[in-house]
């Protein structure tokens, strides 16, 4: 495994083929108010890119690029999250998305563990360390324990995606899955307009 930092945006030409994982790491869990700090990436082959970006002004035109790219799908877990984080400080539109966790849900109904933790264990037999997850992304230098974090969030998305297409297909609800996955950026429009809580659809 080779995990890759770049400063400020990815480098011109990288070719992530037509599904990429992407994962970011804020300054909390408001995406209105925690500045995006990281954005790791991977191309499904065992090595991750770590985007470190210049808060200044989020200039990184090639990483906005490829979240726009619609011939590549993007693979998040709670796509929810970074989809509207990645709108309100890169001012970009991601699509297409494909989020585990919604996958997870829509397939794994025998559980409420839909975590990505427990989903790569359930489906991959794979541990991986969360410790970094509360730490401070804002930093000039990033540790080497949270570049290992942050990589680890995208090094299983591919295999974990095929896993669940499967169970998706199976359990007839691939269809389904795609509306979700299509609805993900009005979701996040909610979310960054206020209705974060507010269930638009009740009564």
């Amino acid at each position: 495994m080779a995990i890759k930092l770049h400063k400020g945006d990815l480098p011109a030409g990288l070719d992530f083929g037509a599904t990429v994982a992407v994962d970011t790491e804020t300054l909390g869990l408001v995406p209105r108010r925690d500045k995006l700090c990281v954005v790791q990436l991977s191309a499904g082959d065992g090595n991750a890119h770590i985007v470190q970006l210049d808060r200044a002004g989020y200039d990184c035109p090639n990483l906005k690029a490829l979240m726009a790219d619609p011939k590549v799908t993007k693979i998040f877990h709670f796509a929810r999250f970074d989809v509207a984080t990645i709108k309100h400080w890169l001012s970009v539109d991601t699509a297409p998305v494909y989020c585990t966790k919604i996958a997870s849900r829509l397939t794994r109904t025998y559980t409420d563990k839909h975590g990505l933790k427990d989903l790569i264990k359930e489906l991959l037999g794979v541990e991986i360390n969360k410790q970094q997850q509360s730490s401070d992304w804002g930093a000039h230098m990033l540790s080497d324990a949270q570049k290992q974090y942050a990589a680890q969030d995208v090094l299983y998305l591919h295999e974990v995606k095929a896993r669940l297409d499967q169970m998706l297909e199976r359990e007839g609800r691939a269809g389904l899955a795609r509306a979700c996955f299509d609805f993900v950026a009005v979701r996040a429009a909610l979310d960054l307009g206020g209705w974060t809580e507010e269930d638009v659809f009740a009564h």
